[in-house]
């Protein structure tokens, strides 16, 4: 079996934490069984290889998540690029071709798609072995993970089983969308599973459906032609036409964490961060600013603080966050996570912006140099190798570096490395860079 991973989204129902670059899923505010900061994304992948120790997992993501993913995941999972952001069915489908052109995957082998924010329990991923036997016995063109409802709710899809097809599954003899409550009660009362959005099946099958949508030769080809492929669900284009396609039901916790308050239900902790409360009923608080956040008397709030914004919002209206959010302003994200670790913008002018770096043990930014600006580097903690056009020297806290516009440089830390940068120039953005092969390690970004 090969798993693939759904990988996208821009977060912003989790909004000032989240943004265009670091979505839900790679958002630390869980916590593993030692009681370290954990992601969602951390998380399901721990959960996937202790459940299958030697499974192949390929993410399917944007451009803009590979640092995240790399970060969260290490370099052990393949990655597929989607050109655009085009819905679940262009996405499984080059990842399919990818698999089947790329990796030489048998085209009988069973793949499972799954999201990559599911918070759920280990027993929901056992499952995936009783969907592997459905579809290898071919019992079923395709088979779903249906989550035993704990509430009335039109968040989710829902799945009507039918008769049995073995022990553990059912035929599916309906979906319905995202109901009212009331339809989603009566649903309820017919034994209506939540659609837990995991689809297993043959490589062959998707790769068959591919071919008639479109004529291509290769990964590449279908790379290059992935705007010709419709804008669409897996849901809609496959799972809601196949007629052939079987349940296994899940019984226990289960959440897409979509919302402030959904994962209010999970966050360990009531506060984290630079926080102070009295006398606060049923809040929740979440500060990654250095000033403090100080809550008094408060009931049914959800605060948020990041560089990107502060959020003070009553729970239950939290689920409305989205639409406001989509009509601020659109500015760059204040903070990115790398795969050297991570950046937060501090200041900024039309000329110039101040960032502050934190390059994790080891780690290291890129050979590079920028065509619109100058840098100039203060090192405020730690120490490290910096090479500027092929000279490598020693740095250390207190040390002041200046970087030209053209010229190639890289900083590998020997120890965690905090630096100030000032960038200075007329266009400042992330896409002024050009890399070249690494010079003082292979730990690039």
């Amino acid at each position: 079996m090969q798993i693939i991973m759904l990988s996208g989204g821009s977060g912003k129902r989790l909004w000032p934490l989240s943004n265009d670059i670091r979505s839900k899923q790679f958002l630390k505010i869980l916590v593993d069984e030692y009681g370290n900061p954990q992601s969602m994304a951390q998380r399901v992948y721990g959960q996937i290889c202790e459940a299958y120790p030697q499974i192949n997992i390929t993410v399917a993501t944007n451009i803009s998540q590979v640092d995240s993913i790399r970060s969260h995941m290490g370099e052990n999972v393949n990655i597929v690029l989607e050109p655009e952001r085009r819905d679940t069915f262009p996405a499984i489908a080059l990842s399919c071709a990818f698999l089947a052109y790329e990796k030489n995957v048998d085209y009988n082998e069973t793949i499972a798609v799954l999201p990559v924010d599911s918070y759920t329990e280990h027993g929901f991923f056992d499952k995936l072995k009783s969907l592997d036997k459905i579809i290898s016995s071919d019992d079923a063109n395709l088979a779903l993970i249906g989550i035993k409802p704990s509430l009335a709710t039109s968040k989710y899809g829902y799945i009507i089983p039918g008769k049995k097809i073995s022990k553990d599954a059912s035929e599916v003899l309906q979906f319905v969308e995202k109901p009212e409550e009331d339809i989603a009660l009566s649903l309820i009362e017919q034994g209506a599973l939540w659609n837990g959005g995991v689809f297993v099946f043959k490589l062959k099958y998707v790769i068959d459906i591919l071919r008639r949508k479109l004529a291509f030769s290769d990964f590449n080809d279908l790379r290059n032609r992935y705007n010709e492929l419709d804008r669409i669900s897996f849901d809609y284009m496959v799972v809601e036409r196949e007629q052939r396609v079987a349940v296994v039901p899940y019984q226990g916790t289960w959440s897409d964490i979509g919302t402030w308050r959904t994962l209010a239900d999970e966050m360990p902790y009531n506060v984290s961060g630079y926080t102070k409360t009295e006398k606060t009923v049923n809040t929740y608080i979440v500060n990654e600013l250095e000033i403090p956040i100080i809550a008094l008397g408060t009931k049914d709030l959800v605060i948020a603080a990041s560089p990107d914004g502060i959020l003070v919002s009553d729970l239950v209206e939290s689920s409305q966050l989205k639409p406001v959010v989509d009509n601020l302003e659109d500015t760059r994200p204040m903070f990115e996570e790398r795969r050297w670790g991570e950046y937060t913008v501090i200041a900024k002018t039309n000329n110039s912006l101040v960032k502050q770096l934190l390059l994790y043990k080891g780690k290291a930014i890129s050979y590079q140099t920028h065509i619109h600006r100058d840098e100039i580097w203060v090192i405020v903690s730690g120490y490290g190798e910096f090479v500027l056009d092929g000279e490598v020297k020693r740095v250390k806290e207190g040390d002041t570096l200046r970087i030209n516009r053209g010229q190639k440089h890289s900083i590998k830390a020997i120890s965690d490395l905090l630096i100030t940068e000032v960038q200075i120039g007329t266009i400042l953005s992330e896409d002024d860079i050009e890399r070249y092969p690494d010079f003082i390690t292979e730990e690039a970004s």
